[in-house]
């Protein structure tokens, strides 16, 4: 852009030495570097905000290519139920006197709490004997054999 090469930046030097001064030069020359660097910035700054924007345009044609892309699945998904749909209806409008098949189910019943232990003493010799029958957490433990307060 600019074709400044050493010696051009020595005469410059040399012109702001004599007109300024060796005084306010240092203090001149400090202003314009922190002039130049909030313009070096603020370019950083609007490139970023232009990359951004055409970023966020690509993402926006994205999206429509995609929403487009999940409509034409619908579209199909739709279609192929309905075709479905019309041979159900046409197969039972055919078929009319026959029953509908029993519905025997193969489910076997849950066991229930099979992850809980269950141990050989039952509970109501635990409950005459003293012995604990539920688990305490270490918070309820310590509420439970806390000294009482004073009053």
């Amino acid at each position: 852009m600019f074709d400044i090469g050493v010696t051009k930046l020595a005469i410059v030097g040399g012109i702001a030495l004599i007109v300024i001064g060796p005084e306010k030069l240092p203090g001149l020359a400090r202003t314009f570097g922190t002039l130049l660097g909030r313009a070096r910035r603020y370019v950083a700054d609007v490139k970023e905000e232009v990359n951004r924007s055409m970023d966020l345009e690509e993402l926006r044609k994205a999206q429509a290519s995609l929403y487009d892309a999940a409509q034409a699945v619908q579209s199909s998904i739709d279609h192929s139920a309905a075709a479905i749909e019309n041979s159900i209806a046409e197969a039972n409008a055919q078929d009319t006197h026959s029953e509908p098949a029993p519905y025997y189910s193969f489910h076997r019943p849950v066991k229930k709490r099979w992850r809980a232990k269950i141990g050989a003493t039952p509970k109501w010799y635990k409950a005459r004997n003293g012995l604990r029958t539920r688990a305490l957490s270490g918070a309820a433990r310590v509420a439970r054999f806390r000294p009482p307060k004073a009053p």
